[in-house]
């Protein structure tokens, strides 16, 4: 059944306009790759022979953002209003339609971004300018003049209104991501598209074609010229698309990998104890926790995992007993630190991403943490998270979830008001008590919690009377 969502209703209805003022109009890109893959697309874009001028005109509520490259924003319902104040979705989370120019690029001085554009009527040639023949190709909504949400013809149907100069829908069926024209020229372009083809063959099991391969590995090097935002934000989507163990291979193979992420690389052939972990190195370690990452994960979990052993390579000693990676998880908060600052991650994000590397190893003693050290545990921010890599962690090597297990039925069995309660004292108690500020009121306040944590006292009489016990005025 073709997709009926709103989103497509929008842009079904810019073509409409556009075709019934006598320019050519289609649905272009990703969201015909998808649905030719069966997939509900996430966007729907419009690529037209009218120029921004006219769709400018044409529609009541656009924006402008991108009209220099020919491209501008449809809005409709109320998204239009949202945009004004500054997000890209409605407030119904419907994004503006995107309605972009038939064009050819001039140069790429910046390889990023094109110096500049040139319109055009043709949309074989629009089609030529794009980065891989799996989003090159154009879909006719309106074909025999009813539009596609009526009609239930299945992919038969689908596919007879698809306009396809480049040869995408073969390299669809041979499961192919392969570059438009001159694979080397279109990384030249835009170097980021070197990691979109990784992207793109990861997230949906396909290959990378070739000759599109060779250029990645004869270009990898020129990934530096790509903000940092831009490369995080690959990295990112690859590590919570479903396929990150894929796409980490792919990097490696294609020479990226060893251009974004050294440190990732410097875990290939670090061996492991065998009795803990039987899989093989740390590098092989780290892909399994990978694989284990769902679509849609947090992202903080995601770069947790890649980055929680990190610390082990420059760590690694065979000491006479067996391998030892002594300090690594200090190590490892510092390499991450740096990662982070590297990528640009927010403080928020890398607050997370740091303590899951700080705090991957502690789970070995929850077993033996007294309660109070347990339920401080237990108050990690996003402690669901901490379990979660913990999982994972166990299951890339040894397989033994009886930890995880103990600390998971714990964890469910406190309630919130046990692991968090309400101090019995404060520092104003303290001081009218007779206690001068100063350094020893963090110890009192400390004695005072962990009592309460381990049930040891109940009240506010209670928590005084053992500060009198221990401390003098």
């Amino acid at each position: 059944m073709l997709p009926a969502s709103r989103q497509f209703e929008a842009a079904l209805g810019i073509v409409k306009k556009l075709r019934s003022e006598g320019y050519e109009a289609y649905l272009a890109g990703g969201c015909v790759r998808d649905l030719l893959l069966g997939r509900e697309p996430l966007d729907y874009d419009v690529a037209t022979s009218a120029t921004p001028d006219v769709v400018l005109e044409m529609f009541p509520r656009t924006f402008a953002v991108g009209a220099h490259f020919g491209v501008v924003l449809v809005a409709h319902c109320d998204a239009a209003e949202t945009l004004q104040r500054g997000s890209s979705e409605g407030s119904e989370g419907e994004k503006p339609t995107e309605v972009a120019t038939f064009r050819s690029d001039l140069a790429y001085s910046d390889g990023r971004h094109p110096d500049g554009v040139r319109y055009t009527q043709s949309a074989e040639e629009d089609v030529q300018r794009r980065d891989f023949t799996i989003n090159g190709l154009l879909l006719d909504p309106l074909r025999g003049g009813i539009s596609l949400s009526e009609r239930r013809g299945g992919e038969k149907l689908l596919r007879s209104a698809v306009l396809d100069y480049v040869g995408g829908v073969a390299d669809l069926d041979a499961g192919v991501v392969r570059a438009i024209g001159d694979a080397h020229k279109r990384f030249e372009e835009d170097h980021l598209r070197m990691l979109r083809a990784v992207r793109f063959a990861a997230r949906f099991g396909f290959e990378l074609e070739a000759e599109t391969r060779r250029a990645i590995r004869a270009l990898a090097g020129r990934i530096h010229a790509v903000s940092r935002e831009r490369i995080r934000d690959e990295l990112t989507k690859m590590l919570t698309e479903g396929h990150a163990r894929r796409a980490f291979e792919l990097l490696d193979e294609t020479g990226l990998l060893a251009e974004v992420l050294p440190e990732i690389v410097r875990m290939k052939g670090v061996e492991q104890p065998p009795q803990f972990h039987p899989e093989g190195d740390v590098w092989v370690h780290t892909l399994m926790l990978l694989d284990q990452l769902p679509a849609g994960c947090a992202a903080t979990l995601a770069w947790g995992a890649l980055l929680h052993d990190v610390g082990k390579p420059p760590t690694f000693k065979r000491a006479p007993d067996r391998i030892r990676f002594d300090g690594h998880v200090e190590v490892g908060v510092a390499m991450g630190a740096e990662i982070c600052r590297r990528y640009r991650f927010s403080n928020e994000e890398t607050r997370q991403v740091l303590a899951l590397i700080e705090n991957h190893m502690r789970f070995a003693d929850a077993p033996r943490m007294k309660e109070s050290t347990l339920k401080r545990f237990f108050r990690l921010e996003c402690f669901d998270e901490h379990l979660t890599l913990h999982r994972m962690d166990c299951l890339a090597a040894h397989g033994n979830l009886d930890i995880h297990d103990f600390v998971r039925e714990r964890r469910a069995a406190m309630p919130e008001e046990t692991v968090r309660p309400r101090p019995l004292l404060t520092g104003r108690e303290l001081i009218a008590a007779g206690y001068p500020p100063g350094p020893a009121f963090k110890e009192m306040l400390t004695l005072v919690e962990d009592a309460q944590l381990e049930g040891a006292i109940a009240t506010a009489e209670e928590a005084l009377a053992l500060v009198q016990q221990r401390f003098e005025k």
